[in-house]
């Protein structure tokens, strides 16, 4: 799984001007499922996620994670992140898993999110979506598992 974060001091996403999740300040997550993952890499991936240490202490240190400022986390499936890109001038989503994988992996995050991190907000699988945030800082990690 790759996930693109991002600290934000709000996002939000809609689809046809109709907005379906909305956070104030927290991490905008956007997720990849490739492949070969697993419910234990989304399992992972959401620990990951969470405990990331990206918000400042007292000290302005990245040394907080979104659940030690209990912020808003907003997930957004994002199949393009899979894609392979390392030759020619089109991307091939080869390593991207299947739709049906993807949504049900995606699934599987978003109702262990909710369950574990009730503030969860979200996108809508497979939905052309328009979204909007305000990267704080500019704080933005790569993370897979």
């Amino acid at each position: 799984m790759i996930t693109i974060i991002q600290r934000v001091t709000q996002a939000s996403v809609s689809i046809e001007e109709n907005t379906v999740g909305k956070i104030e300040q927290g991490i905008m997550a956007l997720i990849a499922v490739e492949k070969n993952d697993t419910e234990k890499s989304v399992q992972r991936l959401l620990e990951r996620i969470l405990n990331y240490r990206i918000f400042p202490d007292a000290d302005d240190r990245m040394n907080l994670s979104l659940k030690a400022i209990q912020g808003g986390l907003l997930l957004i499936p994002q199949f393009t992140l899979a894609a392979d890109t390392n030759s020619g001038n089109r991307p091939s989503f080869t390593p991207a898993a299947s739709p049906e994988q993807g949504q049900l992996l995606f699934n599987h995050l978003l109702s262990l999110a909710k369950q574990s991190y009730p503030t969860t907000q979200t996108g809508v699988f497979g939905a052309d979506m328009q979204v909007s945030l305000i990267n704080d800082g500019p704080v933005t990690f790569t993370l897979t598992v």
